[in-house]
C-alpha cells in the first residue's frame, strides 16, 4: 500500500479530522460532542450544559437523556463542582460564604448542594481570610484620613461578600494593631 500526502477525495477517510467531517448529524451525538467539548476546558454544572445545548437547539428530550447519562458516569457532578468552587474561590479570591453561594446559584447549583459546599467554611476560617485581605490593603491606605481608610477597608470586605459586623470588627482590630487610637475607633467601629 502506498501512502499519499494528499487528503482523501471523499473527506471522510480514516485520516480526516473531525472538523473535516462536519458536525454530527444525529442530535444525540451532537449533544454528546457539545458537552464533551465544554467539559474539556473546565468543569460545568448540569444547568450550564443544559443552557449550552438549548442555545444550540438540541431537542430537550435528547439533552435530558445525554445529561442524565453524563451524570450517571460521573462527568457531571454538581456537588463536586460546588465543593471545588468554594475551595478555589475562597482561597484564591477571598470570597465569603454569601458571595460564594450567590456565584453557585447563578451557575444553577441546587440550594441543598450550595449549603453543603459553603458550610465547608467555618466562621473562624472566614474571619481569618477577611483579616488577611485587610492586612494586604492596610499599608496602601496609610496617609488617608481615618474615615476614608475605614470605608476603603470595610468596602473591600463588603465587595467580597462579608457581612458588615464581621467587616467592621476585622477593620477595627487591624487598625488597633497598627496603633490607631482605640477611643476614636470606638466611636466609628463599636465592638
Amino acid at each position: 500500500m502506498v501512502w499519499s500526502a494528499s487528503p482523501p477525495e471523499s473527506g471522510g477517510g480514516p485520516f480526516s479530522s473531525r472538523a473535516e467531517q462536519g458536525p454530527p448529524s444525529d442530535p444525540e451525538e451532537r449533544a454528546r460532542a457539545i458537552c464533551l467539548r465544554l467539559l474539556t476546558g473546565t468543569p460545568r454544572t448540569r444547568k450550564q450544559l443544559a443552557d449550552a445545548l438549548r442555545r444550540r437547539e438540541v431537542p430537550d428530550d435528547v439533552a435530558e437523556h445525554v445529561l442524565s447519562r453524563f451524570e450517571d458516569v460521573g462527568l457531571i457532578d454538581d456537588a463536586a463542582f460546588a465543593s471545588a468552587w468554594v475551595e478555589s474561590r475562597h482561597h484564591g479570591r477571598g470570597l465569603a460564604r454569601r458571595a460564594l453561594a450567590r456565584e453557585l446559584r447563578t451557575r444553577g447549583v441546587e440550594s441543598g448542594l450550595i449549603d453543603e459546599a459553603v458550610n465547608q467554611l467555618d466562621s473562624e476560617q472566614e474571619e481569618q481570610t477577611a483579616r488577611t485581605l485587610v492586612e494586604r490593603k492596610l499599608a496602601s491606605t496609610r496617609g488617608l484620613d481615618r474615615d476614608r481608610r475605614i470605608r476603603r477597608l470595610a468596602g473591600i470586605l463588603a465587595r467580597k461578600g462579608y457581612g458588615e459586623g464581621l467587616a467592621l470588627r476585622v477593620v477595627r482590630r487591624a487598625l488597633e494593631e497598627e496603633g490607631e487610637n482605640a477611643e476614636f475607633l470606638e466611636d466609628f467601629l463599636p465592638e
